[in-house]
């Protein structure tokens, strides 16, 4: 069984929204590698990096696989939101032993854009020639899309740890319709890992009923689990662990 977990955030995000998870699979025994992706190493309220709003889902990949195949042994690749689009675009390229994808981006192919999805990132896609531009979600569409089950003490607070993401990649993924490169697309007969798909109940940003068509689309390997009280922000609201446990659970018995 691989005890190497390669942990990806996803869009606004760095890799101390792993923190808890990492302290709880180090506690198990297993080694974390937990890269920002490409620029995404700063902190909020640094200056925003040149080029991050043209960066395109296939240079994180690209990245990603760098690091991956640089490894001593094949690792679990755990993604989060976009992260989980990114760990099934290095599945299909046929890296890692397992992959678990929690509350993940779709790739091209699956209508993503319910009411939610629109509503959380409307200023956004209002906004001129996003694809091209570092963009972020307002507090208010934080609290309603991503972080509606933290308690309002904490939603502050989390938000505050948000950084600028790719408005390129937020393209990709949305609008992979009209996307000539097609960089959000996964070809499910190239993924031969097993696969953990996680919904969550409440999740506004990757709707429950949107990640089943993920798992379904991948059927051939993959595993669904669906968690009640819990929204986008799954890594770090109140019973979390019981998450992590169950993905625990099932990487000991996947992860060969």
């Amino acid at each position: 069984m691989s005890r190497t977990i390669v942990m990806i955030h996803g869009m606004w995000g760095n890799h101390h929204n792993w923190d808890q998870y990492k302290s709880f699979f180090e506690g198990r025994g297993y080694t974390c590698v937990i890269p920002d992706l490409r620029h995404h190493e700063g902190a909020p309220g640094d200056p925003v990096p040149a080029g991050l709003g043209d960066t395109s889902l296939d240079d994180y990949t690209d990245d990603l696989e760098a690091l991956i195949r640089n490894l001593p042994e094949p690792p679990v690749i755990m993604g989060h939101s976009m992260g989980g689009l990114l760990a099934q675009k290095l599945a299909e390229r046929g890296v890692g032993c397992a992959a678990v994808l929690v509350t993940p981006a779709s790739p091209a192919g699956i209508n993503a854009l319910k009411y939610s999805v629109i509503r959380s990132t409307l200023s956004i896609q209002m906004r001129w020639a996003f694809w091209e531009k570092p963009m972020k979600l307002s507090f208010g569409e934080a609290c309603y899309g991503i972080l509606n089950r933290l308690p309002p003490a904490e939603q502050r607070k989390a938000y505050d740890t948000f950084l600028h993401e790719s408005g390129r990649a937020a393209f990709e993924i949305g609008f992979w319709p009209i996307d000539s490169d097609r960089a959000s697309s996964v070809l499910e007969s190239k993924v031969k890992i097993p696969l953990l798909v996680i919904g969550a109940v409440e999740d506004r940003m990757t709707p429950a009923v949107v990640v089943k068509k993920v798992a379904e689309k991948y059927a051939r390997v993959a595993t669904y689990m669906e968690f009640g009280a819990h929204s986008h922000w799954i890594l770090e609201e109140p019973g979390w662990e019981e998450v992590a446990g169950a993905i625990e659970g099932w990487i000991r018995l996947k992860a060969a």
